[in-house]
């Protein structure tokens, strides 16, 4: 989508594992009530445990949260969750929820998400990768970034787990590397096609990453 001779991000895809739930709660409370786009939060969660997790994140943002039942609608200015035990996809421009294999060890992964948006949405589509072990998500962010779109990770520095943001790191050409205070203000002007240079952070390399809008 072009905003004049911006290109408009309105497609956020977050994925997150241990430690993320203080970074996406923080997250969703910068988010404004009017955010002209979809967000999109995967988190490693018990398949069998009811942790009310949409509830839960509903009470850090005015805008609606909700688990998406198969094929309902992708539908801008709303937060999905992914429901526990199935991987959350996109086809088309709705919802598809898939009792597939586990992948990373766990059902709902986080590249089933990102690289499922980055085939739909192409370079409306940002990645978000905060706290949690292992390399979730990474794949995806390469799918995003290969599509167009762009590549987010939380700064190690902050992550109670830093083990998913530095596998980005080293793994995918990350366009910025931010703390969670910064990302919502980062989303809100990507939305709006808006110009956006975050203050640069330093990575474990020593090397400065900027993002490009």
């Amino acid at each position: 989508m072009i905003n004049g001779n911006r290109l408009v991000r309105d497609v956020f895809c977050i994925g997150a594992s241990a430690g993320g739930l203080h970074a996406v709660s923080g997250i969703l409370t910068r988010l404004p009530a009017d955010l002209p786009a979809v967000v999109a939060i995967v988190m490693h969660r018990s398949p069998t445990f009811d942790s009310q997790l949409a509830p839960l994140l509903a009470r850090k943002t005015a805008l609606p949260v909700m688990e998406p039942a198969e094929y309902d609608p992708i539908v801008a200015g709303h937060i999905y969750v992914a429901p526990r035990d199935v991987h959350l996809i996109v086809e088309a421009n709705r919802w598809q929820l898939v009792r597939g294999a586990k992948l990373h060890w766990t059902r709902p992964a986080v590249d089933p998400l990102f690289v499922s948006a980055a085939d739909v949405f192409g370079p409306r589509c940002v990645g978000i990768l905060l706290s949690g072990g292992g390399a979730d998500g990474v794949a995806g962010l390469i799918a995003i970034k290969a599509r167009g779109g762009l590549s987010i990770v939380q700064d190690p520095a902050e992550a109670r787990d830093p083990s998913m943001p530095i596998r980005a790191i080293h793994e995918d050409d990350t366009d910025a590397i931010m703390k969670t205070d910064e990302i919502g203000a980062a989303m809100a002007a990507l939305a709006a096609g808006a110009p956006f240079s975050p203050s640069p952070v330093e990575s474990r390399s020593g090397n400065l990453i900027p993002i490009d809008c």
